[in-house]
């Protein structure tokens, strides 16, 4: 296992000019030993090219790549010792899926007896002890890809497994038995794992720190509850969550905060620079108040879906649109009919030129 640091950005064009020009914005990072992580964003914000960079198949255009503090920017995968796990299986479908897990090792010449014993203790991990002498050709998809992590976890002295997408090709249920697998395996083995993914949900039950990506930069890396009630960039409000979260215009000048006009309260103790900015608050944190409720704001009703674990509302005020997750008992509600919703708590959020205000 290793800690990976990383001091670099990337171009793929030559003599990059502007932010646009770069695959990944300039950045610091580092991956801790034996750590469960997770490279979440859309496609195109830079998650494979850290990835690769970190596996040795890129060369970042500045900076350097370090394991446990000795420069590896210019060593192969194989120098670095790193297992890479791809969208869709490698494997070898002429083999069993034992020779399949075997390969690595023996290509590093490990003694049978010490093969024997790692490719039954991954079996035994994946579930797949009784399909050890079947053919890899003849397997599903899922059990295919078993075989693929297989390979990337059987090297004992493995210095990370990084993973780009290895869920895609998967049926979702049996994605849930893989990332409960992986998670397992992790806790087991102690490996440094490092998971991409545009899937939320992937990552937050994988790993136990999650690095937001956008347009080639890092936004925020943190545990999933920094990221759902903390996000330190609006892009991550946006992404984490589902619905993410709303985002309301507002004011602060010397009479207070005004939202559409109308003024709210802060909490006891908090205060805000003077000028324009955002309030961010979960649609699971926005509740329904009686009229002329201190903190709350009038909404017209758009749309109400009873989705049976709870109602999502969807109101506006001035032309903005919020999203309230609602308790499934809550009364009925007529398409223009007018609702006070609680918007100030503990939890509401603000922002100013889209980052958050400490």
């Amino acid at each position: 296992m290793a800690r990976i640091e990383l001091d670099l950005a990337h171009a793929y064009k030559a003599n990059p000019q502007q932010d646009s020009d770069y695959a990944l914005l300039p950045l610091k990072m580092t991956f801790e030993d034996g750590g469960a992580y997770a490279l979440l964003g859309p496609s195109g914000c830079g998650k494979t090219t850290m990835l690769n960079i970190m596996s040795g198949l890129v060369a970042p255009s500045i900076g350097s790549v370090r394991f446990d503090g000795r420069d590896v920017t210019k060593a192969s995968p194989q120098e670095r010792n790193i297992a890479q796990v791809f969208q869709f299986p490698v494997i070898y479908d002429t083999m069993t899926v034992a020779e399949n897990l075997a390969f690595p090792l023996r290509n590093r010449k490990v003694p049978q007896d010490q093969i024997d014993k790692r490719v039954g203790e991954i079996a035994e991990m994946l579930e797949m002890s009784g399909q050890l002498n079947q053919r890899a050709s003849g397997l599903a998809a899922d059990a295919k890809q078993k075989i693929s992590l297989g390979r990337g976890l059987v090297r004992p002295d493995v210095s990370a497994v990084l993973f780009d997408e290895p869920l895609t090709v998967i049926d979702p249920h049996l994605k849930w038995q893989l990332r409960r697998k992986l998670k397992q395996i992790h806790h087991e083995l102690k490996l440094t794992l490092i998971y991409v993914t545009h899937d939320q949900v992937e990552a937050l039950t994988f790993a136990e720190q999650v690095v937001v990506m956008t347009r080639g930069r890092a936004v925020q890396v943190g545990s999933a509850a920094d990221l759902f009630e903390r996000p330190r960039h609006t892009f991550v409000g946006h992404f984490i969550g589902s619905p993410g979260m709303n985002f309301l215009p507002a004011q602060m000048d010397e009479q207070g905060l005004k939202v559409g006009g109308m003024p709210l309260p802060l909490l006891a103790g908090r205060t805000l620079p003077l000028g324009d900015i955002k309030l961010g608050v979960r649609p699971e944190y926005l509740s329904l108040v009686p009229a002329d409720t201190t903190g709350a704001l009038p909404m017209a009703v758009a749309q109400v879906q009873d989705v049976g674990t709870h109602v999502m509302l969807t109101a506006t005020l001035a032309g903005q649109v919020l999203k309230a997750r609602l308790s499934p008992d809550v009364a009925q509600m007529a398409v223009g009919q007018t609702v006070w919703l609680q918007v100030m708590s503990e939890h509401t959020c603000f922002y100013i030129d889209e980052e958050i205000v400490p």
